[in-house]
C-alpha cells in the first residue's frame, strides 16, 4: 500500500482546487474562475450528458483541427458501465472529420482479431459512425523522447492518418494499472495488439498473465507509451475524463465486472494529460469511505498513483491545477 504521507501528496494539489469547484458555482451559477499562475486548467460539470460533453469539449477545443480521432475504450461484449452511446454519438457527430478509433487487444478475448472486435463494436452500439481499428493493417514504430525503457513504441498504423486526437476516456480501476483514465486511453489504447502493448506489458506470450510487468514499472512503461502519442500529435491532443459507473475494474471486464458503488461525479476535462488523470483522482478520493474503499484499494495496491508521479518526471504536465466549474 502506498503510505498516508505518499497519498497526501497528491491529494494536496487538487484541494484547494477542488474548493473553486464549490466557490464558481456547482449550484448552478456557471461561474468561471481564472487558472492561477503555474496552474493548469481543469474544466468540471457534473452534467453527465451529451449537453454536458459538449459544453465542456467547446472549452478545449481550440487546438483540434482536420481529420481527428476519437480514442474511446468501446469495452468487451455487453459490458454494463461502457459510456452512454448518445453522447458519444453526439460529440463524434459535433466534431467535423472525426471518428472512433481503437486498437486489438493483446489477451485473447472478443476484440483479439479485427474480425471479432468489428462484432463486437457492433453488439456494443458503437457502428453509428467509422469505428477505425488503427492496427488493422499492422503497426508503425514513433519515438519516445526522454524515455528510459523505450526509445520507441509500436502504436497502429492509422494513427498517422490523423492530424488530432480526442481522448474520451470512462474513468474507473482497472485490473493492473489501478486506475484507468486518459493516460491508460492512450498508452495501451492506441498501442497495437501483436508489437505495442506486448511492449507496454513486457508480455512473454498472449496467455500467461501472471509473467505480465505489474507494480510501478508497468506504470512507467504505460507513461512513456502515451508519451509517444502526446508528442506525435503535440497541441493536437486534448483529454476528457467521465467520472461515471466507477467498478474497480475496467470495460475490459466486460459484463464481469464488480459491482460499482462509487457515486457518478461529472466530466473533467484539460488540454494537460497530467491534470486532469490528478484532478480525477483527487475528486474520487474526496468520496466517502464507503464508496471509495474498493476503489483505493484498487489503485494502491497496483501502485497506479506512479501513473501520475512518473508523468511528472517526464515533463507531461502539471499536477498543479485549477478547476473552472462550468
Amino acid at each position: 500500500m502506498e503510505s498516508h504521507s505518499s497519498r497526501r501528496s497528491f491529494l494536496k494539489t487538487g484541494a484547494v482546487a477542488l474548493g473553486t469547484v464549490a466557490a464558481a458555482g456547482l449550484q448552478g451559477t456557471g461561474s468561471a474562475v481564472a487558472a492561477g499562475p503555474g496552474k493548469s486548467q481543469v474544466y468540471f460539470t457534473r452534467d453527465i450528458s451529451a449537453g454536458g460533453l459538449l459544453r465542456i469539449y467547446s472549452r478545449i477545443s481550440k487546438g483540434i483541427t482536420g481529420r481527428v480521432a476519437i480514442k474511446l475504450h468501446t469495452g468487451e461484449p455487453h459490458g454494463p458501465n461502457i459510456l452512454p452511446r448518445d453522447m458519444v454519438k453526439a460529440l463524434q457527430q459535433h466534431i467535423p472529420s472525426s471518428n472512433l478509433v481503437e486498437t486489438n487487444t493483446l489477451y485473447k478475448g472478443k476484440r483479439y482479431t479485427t474480425a471479432d472486435h468489428r462484432e463486437t463494436i457492433k453488439v456494443n452500439g458503437w457502428d453509428f459512425c467509422p469505428v477505425d481499428i488503427m492496427d488493422e493493417d499492422g503497426a508503425v514504430m514513433i519515438p519516445v523522447r526522454g524515455g528510459k525503457h523505450f526509445s520507441e513504441m509500436s502504436v497502429g498504423k492509422h494513427m498517422l492518418t490523423y492530424d488530432s486526437m480526442v481522448v474520451l476516456t470512462h474513468f474507473k480501476g482497472h485490473a493492473m494499472g489501478g486506475f484507468g483514465g486518459s493516460l491508460k486511453n492512450i498508452a495501451i489504447g492506441c498501442a497495437d495488439g501483436a508489437i505495442g502493448k506486448k511492449m507496454v506489458h513486457a508480455a512473454p506470450d498472449n496467455e500467461d498473465y501472471s509473467h505480465w510487468l505489474n507494480g510501478e514499472p508497468f506504470m512507467e512503461n504505460m507513461v512513456e507509451s502515451a508519451k509517444a502519442t502526446i508528442d506525435h500529435f503535440s497541441r493536437r491532443i486534448v483529454f476528457i475524463n467521465v467520472l461515471r459507473n466507477m467498478s474497480v475494474d475496467c470495460d475490459c471486464a466486460g459484463v464481469s465486472a464488480a459491482p460499482v458503488k462509487a457515486r457518478d461525479l461529472g466530466i473533467l476535462a484539460s488540454t494537460d494529460i497530467l491534470a486532469v488523470d490528478q484532478a480525477s483522482i483527487d475528486m474520487v478520493y474526496r468520496l466517502p469511505e464507503a464508496e471509495l474503499h474498493d476503489l483505493k484499494e484498487r489503485i494502491e495496491s497496483r501502485k497506479g498513483l506512479r501513473q501520475l508521479s512518473y508523468m511528472r518526471e517526464m515533463k507531461m504536465g502539471n499536477d498543479q491545477y485549477e478547476v473552472i466549474a462550468i
